[in-house]
């Protein structure tokens, strides 16, 4: 450093005063590259940090059975501070989990006081139930209707279906095309006006009796039923196609 600044006196005594600042501009530029660089990230260590994110992420999400789960981190900077850390490098989640989309991962070497936040793009595909044919409002589903497709888990989080036994003897509310997915708002499970089973449960005791639904439902929800014998209104769950469980 000390030769740096004679040098530059010399320069400055002797030559026009413009081409004295032009000249120390472009050798601060110069060696700001260096410097830079001397501390930039090598492809192994960059390598580990995108493994460190990606192998996190597959950690937090569940893959369901015959599912797919694809996992990638996005190109990170290459000019980045970072060390081969002594220890297993550290990775925490900022953020909010995106089972289909991007997510922010921290990736950390506390030993050498460095952190980096790791873009990871993930794509859950899960097995949905799916029409193979092109189903009208009134259809009574059947299982030559339907079929498992490998889906977006976002499609899942509008309300599709697993299991195509669940829906098998549903009644269609909205058209569905075909290759399209099976909906929750798509289905009567229970269906407004039609005959159903009334299950009546009580610890390991159920009595059944016949009633009639006073509106539409799914799996899970609940419903208004009558009694065909004693004309009492009760209201249940949907536990299958055409029955109302009341628990006791």
């Amino acid at each position: 450093m000390a030769f740096y600044s004679k040098f530059l006196m010399i320069i400055k005594r002797k030559g026009n005063p413009i081409y004295f600042y032009r000249l120390v501009s472009l050798i601060g530029i110069f060696v700001s590259f260096f410097s830079a660089n001397a501390h930039a990230a090598t492809g192994e260590q960059l390598k580990a940090i995108k493994q460190a994110a990606e192998s996190f992420i597959e950690q937090q999400i569940d893959t369901p059975r015959n599912g797919t789960l694809q996992v990638e981190a996005v190109r990170v900077d290459s000019r980045i501070h970072a060390t081969d850390c002594p220890t297993p490098l550290t990775t925490t989640l900022p953020g909010k989990l995106n089972t289909s989309g991007n997510t922010s991962v921290l990736v950390e070497c506390p030993e050498d006081d460095w952190k980096v936040y790791v873009p990871v793009k993930s794509e859950l595909m899960m097995p949905l139930v799916t029409a193979i044919t092109s189903l009208s409002r009134g259809h009574t589903i059947s299982p030559q209707d339907l079929t498992l497709t490998l889906v977006g888990s976002r499609v899942y989080r509008r309300g599709g279906y697993i299991n195509q036994d669940d829906i098998i003897g549903a009644r269609i509310k909205r058209s569905v095309r075909a290759g399209e997915v099976v909906e929750k708002n798509d289905i009567c499970m229970v269906c407004r006006n039609d005959s159903v089973i009334i299950k009546a449960v009580k610890g390991e005791l159920s009595i059944l009796t016949k009633g009639t639904a006073l509106g539409d439902g799914v799996l899970g929800e609940k419903v208004n039923v009558e009694n065909d014998k004693s004309k009492r209104i009760v209201s249940g769950i949907v536990t299958a196609v055409g029955e109302v469980s009341i628990r006791f």
